[in-house]
């Protein structure tokens, strides 16, 4: 199975969406062991380095443990991590675009709420 990369975000960066979305549907649960970074690079068709470097930045931001000599575990809060990770990154980055949009485009709020509630 290769991603089909886009060229608007790093490598490493999809890598990490991916595992991310493999936890918030339940396909890696809190516990489970992850996939190894040999494992991961074979599968993406990416250099090992590329996979470590995701596993760095799920590491350090507390959605994975490594467990030296055993591999990497999703942790038991992973999915309250990514939420609030996925969070932040879309009030800073897509709201505002969002929120300018309807400015200059004059959209009424209303009809913003009346598809919220579809």
């Amino acid at each position: 199975m290769a991603i089909d990369f886009n060229n608007t975000q790093t490598i490493y960066m999809q890598i990490v969406d991916w595992v991310f979305e493999q936890i918030l549907t339940s396909a890696w649960k809190p516990g489970d062991k992850a996939k190894s970074v040999r494992e991961l690079a074979v599968m993406f068709e990416v250099n090992p380095n590329t996979v470590m470097r995701s596993y760095d930045y799920l590491q350090n931001n507390g959605i994975f443990l490594n467990k030296r000599g055993i591999g990497f575990f999703v942790t038991d809060d992973a999915v309250e991590k990514i939420k609030f990770l996925r969070k932040r990154e879309f009030m800073e980055e897509e709201v505002p675009v969002f929120i300018k949009n309807v400015k200059l485009l004059d959209i009424d709020v209303n009809e913003i709420i009346n598809l919220l509630k579809a």
